[in-house]
């Protein structure tokens, strides 16, 4: 899922840096609260709420009136306090977002030990096609950063060990599961900003055709002709997420095949 993080996790310090000279730069507050690393005392108490009511409503208020309505004050109305107590869990509202993201997407679909790499990740990307379309305003929130939740590396760690019985190398890997959630998230937001019940989904293809050159657009013009833009009644996910998904794994199951 997207993410709004600036900073990441601390890492490594090439030498003559200050993490070499042995002070860490501090972890950024998301990652202490999504991981359950925060220092004591910094998370209220305040009788009545918690970290976990505050990001539950901030997804239930996104989740019904898009992202753009979420704010800080709008999450303490639901809860019945004021923006001023959910400061004591939450430093600011990016903070919250990242949390909420975390939360939002939930953890992988449980796959029997030795499953077929293909069939894991053909579950592993509609299990996220799912999660991700019920909660698809979230999809406007610019990324800025790899999300870095506990969650988030759930998914990463199933969809990373589907591929631990190949031989392919662990770059590879990394690159085919982050291009699979990628395509993922492309397709629900194709589907979620066009639906398929409304007759201006379907385009104005006949406007089209009166106007195109033929000449100046063969290939387009022989699809037109073949009614390749049209769809039947029921088929939209079938034609634009399974169909797309399994020619994906195809080509996926090809550059596996390679490495043996």
């Amino acid at each position: 899922m997207p993410s709004t993080a600036d900073n990441g996790p601390a890492t490594a310090a090439p030498a003559g840096t200050a993490a070499a000279a042995g002070t860490e730069r501090p972890l950024p507050k998301s990652i202490e609260l999504m991981w359950g690393l925060a220092p004591a005392g910094t998370r209220g108490p305040r009788r009545g709420l918690s970290l976990e009511q505050i990001v539950d409503a901030a997804i239930e208020l996104a989740d019904e009136e898009g992202f753009a309505a979420l704010s800080m004050n709008k999450v303490a109305e639901r809860l019945g306090f004021t923006a001023m107590s959910l400061y004591r869990y939450v430093d600011s509202k990016s903070t919250l977002v990242e949390i909420a993201l975390d939360r939002v997407l939930g953890m992988p679909p449980e796959t029997p030990s030795g499953a077929p790499w293909r069939a894991v990740l053909h579950e592993w990307a509609w299990a996220e096609y799912r999660v991700i379309a019920k909660h698809a305003g979230w999809l406007s929130v610019r990324m800025t950063a790899p999300p870095l939740g506990p969650n988030n590396m759930a998914w990463l760690e199933a969809g990373l060990s589907a591929l631990g019985q190949t031989r392919v190398p662990e770059p590879i890997k990394m690159q085919l599961v982050v291009n699979l959630t990628l395509f993922v998230i492309g397709r629900v937001r194709l589907i979620a900003e066009i639906d398929p019940a409304n007759p201006e989904s379907d385009g104005d293809w006949d406007i089209l055709e009166r106007v195109i050159d033929p000449e100046r657009f063969p290939a387009v013009t022989a699809a037109m002709r073949a009614q390749a833009f049209e769809q039947e009644d029921g088929s939209w996910e079938d034609l634009f997420f399974e169909q797309s998904l399994g020619l994906l794994l195809d080509g996926y199951e090809r550059l596996i095949e390679s490495y043996d």
